[in-house]
């Protein structure tokens, strides 16, 4: 069944309430213990999200009360766009709220902001063995068959 969840925009009095599920977040791509972020990532990331000058913007998912997921997404410009493009960056439900509809209100509130800041693209990418957001993502956009390929240098 279905939660009642509210999105809304990032608070500065959210990070306590953030700060699990970001790390959870990281956890599930394999960045915890040795492999986690520098903290110095974590609070750059933080700060970005209130600063007007970064294209970086986050939303959180609320229910009962509680903070039970997040997004971050960002608008850069495309080669093969006039408008900016919106990249859905990151996307995480707290594990007890997992399948009960906080990852759809998520995304569908990140098209809405995109919509009215005149984007017409929004888009992401998620690790293959992501089973549960795959059908999810199946349902809410389309698989463009694309592989990503990245290299740290």
């Amino acid at each position: 069944m279905p939660l009642s969840v509210t999105v809304r925009e990032l608070k500065a009095s959210d990070y306590e309430a953030w700060l699990p599920l970001w790390d959870g977040y990281n956890a599930f791509y394999g960045r915890e213990g040795p492999t986690a972020l520098d903290p110095e990532v974590t609070k750059t990331t933080w700060s970005r999200f209130s600063n007007a000058a970064e294209p970086v913007y986050a939303l959180v998912a609320e229910s009962g009360g509680k903070v039970v997921g997040l997004t971050h997404y960002l608008y850069h410009r495309s080669t093969t766009r006039i408008e900016l493009t919106c990249y859905l960056q990151d996307l995480f439900t707290a594990p007890k709220a997992r399948g009960q509809g906080v990852a759809r209100a998520l995304i569908a509130a990140v098209y809405v902001a995109a919509e009215r800041a005149g984007i017409k693209r929004v888009y992401w990418q998620t690790h293959h063995t992501n089973a549960l957001g795959r059908a999810l993502y199946d349902k809410v956009a389309k698989h463009h068959g694309f592989i990503v390929y990245a290299h740290d240098v």
